[in-house]
Order: structure tokens, then C-alpha cells, then sequence
């Protein structure tokens, strides 16, 4: 059995115990070893439901797919009730749930229900500043003007909702994020800010800072992954060789700065000593951003041997390294991530998004399974 199947083989079996474990709840981040259960209030609840929707396709287990249509239900009655979603992260919730239906069973409802989400998501979008207000209601002193990286993974819902229904204001959106969000939160030397702040009234652009990074001018090392991973996305829906050029340049900083067991500290400026925390999830993302760089790669292109290089090396860092496989009682597929160190919240432990994108990486590399994140 290949490395990549045993690790699959591992997160199936996990994954089908906590199918037991959760019932109607959603898993968020861990303490002390147990999943943070929620009742689908949270930004990463769509990654619970993107796990089962792999784990059906990979294993074609009925079980697997009734409880991910169950979790769409529950994302039906939160987009109705219009609970926790004022803020900008509905791609990671609405893609990977009713879009991820959609794609695989053709669900007309599913599709609706996602359609609705990209139409929810389009009320972040700011006319006069000319963004996607990340989090905050308009006008919001704080975060009124702040845009953060974590939304390129978010546009691809934008981009869906245009296929599908020729509506350019998706489209048109989308792009002027993406592009606003390579101007402003991509620096020169292929680094990124985890937020950038612009004035709500002009649209002028004020400053780069942190939220969850080491300081305002660090490299939060998952923003740097939701870089590489949405720019290579954006690039799959416009075809635009500049959003192509700026993820093999983030990806070629995160790969350059990899430590010596392949899996990423959580700040690539923060000093490095015995206790510093990892991001498995970081690296996790980065290597299923990687799988989609790749597909546009020609076999030619200069920077694709040093690319799948870094592909292998973050993939056997994580299983052999970081995966729980052998420990049959754990929850999560990947010790240390890290969530919030700065805040102390979850610093060292199970990320539901790093499970995702770590178990969506070895699906589509064993068996070609391409995640959620556009139609196939």
C-alpha cells in the first residue's frame, strides 16, 4: 500500500468514528486532543462537511454520504436563519457543503442553496472602497476598510456563481478583489500581510497588519498558504497568467523557507526556538495549493521540478511527521496546527481545515479527487 493510501486508508476510518462521536455538531479546533464542537456557528464548518463529501468519493460508503447531506440541511437552515455569516469566510463554508452536493450529485436544491451563499457574500462587497469587507458590518471603526488573504480562498464562489448563471457582477467582483489583494497584501519579495487596511470612504490604502501573524510586517505562514492555493484558483477561473506568476512566487517563498522537517512554523519571522509552534495546517493547504499549481504548469515550465519537489517533501513531512496515523483513538489527521498563537487560543492542536486540506491533497494525488472548489 502506497504511503498516500495508508494515510487516506487512516483519516476513512477516523473520519467514520466521528461520524459517531459529533452526531449533529461540527468539529472546529481540538483541546486536549478532542474536537470543539459547535452547532454550525462558525467560520470552519464547512470543513467537516468537505471531509465527509471526500471520504464518500474516495470510499463510496453510503454512510459517509448521508452524513455529509445532513450537514448541507444544516447549512440550508443557517443560511435561513441567517446565523454567524456576517463576515466574508461563506466560500469556506458554502463550497465545500451544498457546491461540493452539487458537483457530485448534481443536487438542483444544493445548487440554489449555493447560489443564495454567493449572493449573501456579494453584500461584503464595498462600492465605494471597491473590496470585500472582511469582517465587521459596514462602516465597522475597525474593520470597516480591511481586507484579509484568506478571502482568495473564498472568490472561487464568486467565480462558480458567474458559470453558472452568466452574471458578470460575480465575475467582476471577484476579480477586483483578487487584484486589489496582489497590489496590497502581496509585498515585493513574494511575502504576504495577513491584512491590509484602505479607507471605506476613498477606497485609499492605508496600511498592512496582522491579526493572527507575529507582527504587521511578518509572514503568517497559513496566509501565505491561502495565497498560493487562491491565486492558483483565481487563475483556474480567468486564465489570467498574472494570479499563475503570483502563486508559484508564494509557493517558491514558503517552499525556500521550509524547516528541516518539511512542516512550517506558524510565522516565518517569528525566533525560533524548541517551543515554537508549527502550523501543520499551513502546510497542509500549501501542499493541496500546490497539487492545483501544478495543473497549469506546463512539463516544461523552470519552476515545476523544484514545485513537486516541494509537494513530496511538505506531504512525507506531514504523515510521517505530524499524522495520527497508528493512533486509532485520536480525532484529527494532523498534530500541531496551530490556530491563534498570539491570542493563545488553540496554539498547538487539531485544525478541522488542516484535516481538510490535508486529506483533500492525498485524494487527489491517489485517485485524482479534485476537492470543491470548481466544477469538474
Amino acid at each position: 500500500m502506497s504511503m498516500w493510501k495508508q494515510a487516506i486508508e487512516d483519516a476513512v476510518q477516523k473520519t467514520r468514528a466521528n461520524i459517531e462521536k459529533y452526531g449533529d455538531l461540527f468539529p472546529h479546533v481540538s483541546n486536549d486532543g478532542k474536537y470543539l464542537l459547535n452547532d454550525n456557528d462558525d467560520w470552519t464548518d464547512g470543513f467537516w462537511s468537505g471531509i465527509l463529501w471526500l471520504c464518500y468519493e474516495y470510499s463510496g460508503d453510503p454512510v459517509f454520504k448521508q452524513a455529509a447531506e445532513k450537514t448541507v440541511t444544516s447549512f440550508r437552515k443557517r443560511m435561513d436563519g441567517k446565523v454567524a455569516i456576517d463576515h466574508h469566510d461563506i466560500g469556506f463554508l458554502y463550497s465545500l457543503s451544498s457546491k461540493a452536493q452539487w458537483i457530485i450529485e448534481r443536487d438542483e436544491a444544493a445548487k440554489q442553496l449555493t447560489l443564495e451563499a454567493a449572493d449573501w457574500l456579494m453584500t461584503r462587497w464595498r462600492e465605494k472602497g471597491q473590496y470585500i469587507q472582511a469582517w465587521g458590518p459596514a462602516g465597522d471603526p475597525q474593520n470597516g476598510g480591511r481586507i484579509i488573504i484568506d478571502c482568495m480562498m473564498n472568490l472561487p464562489l464568486l467565480y462558480w456563481a458567474y458559470e453558472q448563471t452568466g452574471n458578470e457582477k460575480y465575475r467582476d467582483v471577484a476579480v477586483i478583489h483578487a487584484d486589489k489583494s496582489r497590489r496590497f497584501l502581496v509585498r515585493g519579495d513574494d511575502s504576504s500581510y495577513h491584512t491590509f487596511y484602505f479607507d471605506p470612504e476613498t477606497g485609499e490604502s492605508i496600511r498592512g497588519g496582522t491579526h493572527q501573524g507575529y507582527q504587521d510586517g511578518s509572514t503568517w505562514t497559513r496566509g501565505q498558504a491561502w495565497g498560493v492555493y487562491g491565486f492558483a484558483l483565481s487563475y483556474h477561473y480567468t486564465k489570467n497568467p498574472l494570479y499563475l506568476e503570483t502563486s508559484k512566487r508564494m509557493a517558491r517563498y514558503f517552499l525556500e523557507r521550509l524547516p528541516e522537517d518539511d512542516v512550517v512554523y506558524w510565522d516565518f519571522n517569528v525566533p525560533v526556538n524548541d517551543k515554537t509552534e508549527r502550523d501543520s495546517s499551513a502546510s497542509a493547504i500549501t501542499a493541496a495549493g500546490l497539487i492545483e499549481l501544478l495543473s497549469h504548469l506546463s512539463a516544461d515550465d523552470p519552476d515545476r521540478a523544484f514545485l513537486e519537489d516541494g509537494l513530496q517533501r511538505s506531504l512525507k513531512g506531514l504523515v510521517n511527521g505530524y499524522a495520527t496515523i497508528g493512533k486509532p483513538d485520536a480525532e484529527g489527521f494532523l498534530e500541531h496546527g496551530s490556530y491563534h498563537v498570539r491570542g493563545n487560543n488553540a496554539p498547538d492542536d487539531y485544525m478541522i481545515w488542516g484535516d481538510y486540506y490535508y486529506l483533500e491533497a492525498l485524494v487527489r494525488l491517489e485517485k485524482g479527487i479534485k476537492g470543491y472548489w470548481y466544477e469538474r
